[in-house]
């Protein structure tokens, strides 16, 4: 399993809870039906006025073939240029990266 993991900064014709409406309403709901996608997260800093970042992406797919199938699929595309509309593509850092759980309290 990878994961993409992205730090994600808004346009600035956003508030920061205008972004996150956005961004956890219909964007969200657009994203999870990615093909492949085998969990999908948000999260938003607990103290926006003081975090450089407005949110926290990760996406997990089996393998980077399923990861590129998914953003090269019509809803992949349709997923990124919505995103494009309300944050700032690029602004924040991204990585791609193999898990390794070293505690997990509820298996």
């Amino acid at each position: 399993m990878i994961t993409l993991v992205e730090f994600l900064v808004r346009d600035d014709e956003y508030s920061h809870d205008e972004f996150v409406e956005r961004w956890q309403g219909d964007h969200a709901e657009m994203a999870s039906e990615l093909p492949g996608l085998k969990r999908y997260s948000t999260s938003v800093p607990a103290d926006p006025d003081d975090a450089e970042y407005d949110g926290v992406l990760e996406l997990t797919f089996e393998d980077g073939r399923a990861m590129n199938e998914a953003f090269e699929s019509d809803i992949g595309q349709e997923v990124m240029d919505d995103a494009a509309e309300f944050t700032d593509p690029g602004a924040g850092p991204r990585m791609v990266v193999e898990e390794t759980v070293h505690v997990d309290a509820d298996e």
